[in-house]
């Protein structure tokens, strides 16, 4: 079973924000709302940095989000893993050898239901839930799918942090600065 040892992946949604997180000890950083043209490029940086990209395959200006798009993420782009809502792009990401994250919405009991029937079809290496201030919620889910789960969505505090963690969640993904920082 894959494990991250950190327990606060830095999330980049704008650009000025990368280079704040490759000031911080983070080896994972997870990276969205990019331009494909980019992505490389940013890879690239990241590796001579010492950090390894998590690319948001859903989010991804300029790239269908399928099993294409996920084989030229792997060729071209090479991060070190993959996050997406789509099975089909993870079960690509997967075959080619990159960590897969597996983002689920959690909006109400079917979408929960539906999630362990997703993760039997894909075995992703990780789980994102979203939102990730549902303490019990992840704590149940933890409990019951043989897969770790990251919280992200919403948190906005160190104390939205730590229940995360608490309640079984391997790790915590967040664009709030001040939270990168969090122990």
């Amino acid at each position: 079973m894959k494990r991250f040892e950190q327990k606060i992946i830095p999330a980049i949604r704008q650009l000025k924000d990368l280079e704040a997180a490759f000031r911080t000890d983070h080896e994972y950083v997870v990276l969205m709302n990019v331009h494909v043209a980019m992505a490389r490029s940013i890879v690239s940086q990241a590796e001579k940095n010492g950090k390894k990209i998590l690319l948001h395959a859903d989010l991804i200006d300029g790239l269908k989000s399928d099993e294409y798009g996920a084989e030229f993420l792997a060729q071209e782009v090479r991060p070190a893993g993959i996050i997406s809502t789509r099975n089909n792009v993870l079960l690509t990401a997967k075959k080619k050898g990159l960590i897969t994250i597996q983002r689920f919405f959690l909006l109400d009991s079917t979408a929960l239901e539906n999630s362990f029937v997703q993760i039997e079809k894909t075995k992703p290496d990780f789980v994102e839930l979203l939102p990730g201030i549902m303490p019990v919620i992840i704590k149940q889910f933890a409990e019951a799918a043989a897969v770790p789960v990251i919280a992200g969505g919403l948190i906005r505090t160190e104390d939205d942090v730590r229940s995360a963690l608490e309640a079984g969640a391997v790790a915590v993904t967040t664009s709030r600065r001040p939270l990168w920082n969090v122990s």
